[in-house]
């Protein structure tokens, strides 16, 4: 059976771009029917014209103006001068709140150090002005006098002469045995005629009771001592039985201070050997603690009536930075009035030795019976 073919109905694939929505023929294909070579290239398609970069940074602008805007509370929709005046207005308040602040602080730096200062001096103000500590002397001094409550035993006598065979040895082993050192008084031989007469017209003892002074202060300013004063002074009967004495070499001078109980006039006195010895301490010394300074400290020689135990105190004065200018009793540790203890030595021994150095031996005072 004869077909007939279908006429050829190949064609190309069709392309968008009608404007009613109809598929549009090929271009070579219209060219060739419009009478166009097949060879020509096909029309380049329209762009939209590209923003210049000035326009970019225009939008750009205008983009961060508008956040900043929105931010500060402005509408999106308001001009850009009424937005550029709202943020200028804006950064001017907040430059004046810092800056206010800063001048506020710096306004306030002289009072506030102001105040602070007269807080530090208050409080330092407040403090106890110094701290008094004493301890008896613990050195041997040149010469001395050891007063026992009770007689040496035979032993004993004789264990200072064959073993402690020498001063050093006397000295340490007579105190393990409970004895009191007393020293032998300085001699001073500078000092002012007027305090040699009152040496001479009293009937004074002829040794000393020796401690140390030390005067400290927590203070930041100093703190100025220009005056003593003994107080209470009570004295009995020295309970010693024994006297046991290193005689002197010789009279010595010796660093510190000296006095009498009860005080002679002008006393205590200087005893160093330079120029003001036997004058009144407090006249021409004084002595400064705190503001940095170190400790204050004296060796003092009390010198108690023969045959007598005292006890006392002491009183001084001092002026400090803050114009304060008072007398204050001194203390202990326990904060009770300080009570120092000053001996003589016994009127009525029951056992007076002494030692004589070449050869060593310890001999009653009289000499009459030596041990050896």
């Amino acid at each position: 059976m004869t077909t007939t073919e279908p006429p050829d109905e190949r064609r190309d694939d069709p392309q968008p771009g009608g404007a009613d929505g109809t598929l549009a023929e090929p271009a070579p294909q219209r060219a060739r029917q419009n009478g166009a070579p097949a060879s020509s290239p096909p029309a380049a398609a329209a762009q939209p014209p590209r923003q210049s970069d000035a326009d970019e940074g225009n939008g750009a602008r205008e983009s961060f103006a508008s956040i900043v805007a929105e931010t500060l509370g402005v509408s999106p929709g308001s001009s850009r001068r009424r937005r550029a005046v709202t943020l200028l207005v804006m950064l001017s308040i907040a430059f004046m709140a810092v800056f206010r602040d800063t001048l506020t602080g710096y306004l306030m730096i002289k009072p506030s150090v102001t105040r602070e200062n007269d807080s530090n001096a208050e409080y330092d103000a407040n403090k106890v002005p110094f701290t008094v500590s004493v301890q008896p002397e613990e050195d041997e001094p040149e010469a001395w006098a050891m007063v026992l409550d009770r007689a040496l035993t035979p032993e004993e006598k004789q264990k200072l002469v064959a073993v402690e065979n020498d001063r050093s040895g006397a000295f340490s082993y007579l105190k393990k045995l409970g004895g009191r050192p007393l020293a032998d008084k300085a001699t001073l031989e500078k000092a002012p005629k007027r305090y040699k007469e009152q040496l001479v017209s009293s009937t004074l003892g002829g040794y000393a009771d020796v401690f140390q002074m030390n005067v400290m202060s927590t203070r930041s300013t100093a703190v100025v001592i220009n005056g003593w004063q003994v107080t209470d002074v009570t004295c009995r009967k020295s309970t010693g039985h024994t006297i046991v004495r290193l005689p002197e070499q010789g009279g010595a001078s010796y660093e510190g201070l000296q006095l009498h109980i009860p005080p002679l006039v002008g006393e205590p006195v200087l005893t160093d050997e330079t120029e003001g010895q036997g004058e009144s301490y407090f006249s021409t010394h004084y002595i400064e603690v705190g503001g940095g300074q170190p400790s204050g400290g004296f060796k003092v020689r009390a010198i108690a009536p023969r045959g007598k135990s005292c006890q006392w105190g002491i009183k001084v004065r001092y002026t400090d930075s803050y114009q304060t200018a008072r007398w204050v009793q001194l203390q202990d540790s326990n904060g009770r009035p300080l009570h120092i203890r000053t001996d003589s030595i016994p009127m009525d021994a029951r056992q007076d030795w002494v030692f004589i150095v070449q050869p060593w031996r310890l001999c009653e005072r009289q000499m009459s019976k030596c041990i050896t």
